[in-house]
């Protein structure tokens, strides 16, 4: 399962742009920049959120206007593999739950900087970030679920698109238990 890229999520966003402002990508960043007074992004975010284009779509707009970081620019295979340069033995078991996740229905893989993301077709359900150098949190999005026994509080886990998390020193570690609350995490998103 390959990670994807930058530039097919930037493909995704743009779509969802235009179906939510019936503007495309040149035509925002024409009007953008025709506007005088927006020096910085905290600016251009303010003005965005007022022409009511805010989250994924507006972050995409800024990162036109002031560049894009070097993180969005690598490829979804090398930012997982910066994730893990320097602790290889973690690496497995991301391996683990991709392999467990291919089970599940149709999942997206994104790559971020400092954690890999699970998508169904509708929205991100988990989330797998190297946390410690001996240690992977597997993040789950369980609504109504609070964190108790094995399951931790997730809200730091993946930018807060999970609430709840799985500590995961080892394979061994993605038992039964950790392999059904996935499921869950799928089903409940689906």
């Amino acid at each position: 399962m390959a990670a994807r890229s930058w530039e097919e999520m930037r493909t995704s966003i743009e779509d969802r742009l235009v179906r939510q402002t019936g503007h495309d990508v040149a035509w925002w960043n024409a009007l953008v920049a025709e506007q005088p007074d927006l020096p910085d992004e905290a600016a251009v975010r303010t003005w965005l959120t007022g022409k009511g284009v805010t989250g994924y779509q507006q972050m995409l707009l800024v990162h036109e206007r002031f560049g894009y970081p070097d993180y969005l620019l690598a490829t979804g295979d090398d930012l997982i593999e910066a994730q893990y340069a320097d602790r290889p033995a973690l690496r497995l078991i991301l391996d683990a739950v991709l392999a467990l996740a291919t089970h599940l229905g149709q999942v997206d893989v994104q790559a971020r900087k400092t954690y890999t993301s699970l998508y169904t077709p509708r929205r991100a359900f988990a989330a797998v970030r190297p946390t410690t150098k001996t240690r992977v949190d597997l993040g789950l999005r369980l609504d109504g679920v609070a964190p108790g026994g094995r399951l931790l509080d997730g809200s730091k886990t993946a930018g807060g698109t999970v609430n709840v998390r799985v500590a995961l020193a080892t394979v061994g570690d993605l038992d039964d238990e950790a392999a059904d609350l996935l499921r869950r995490a799928y089903d409940a998103n689906v």
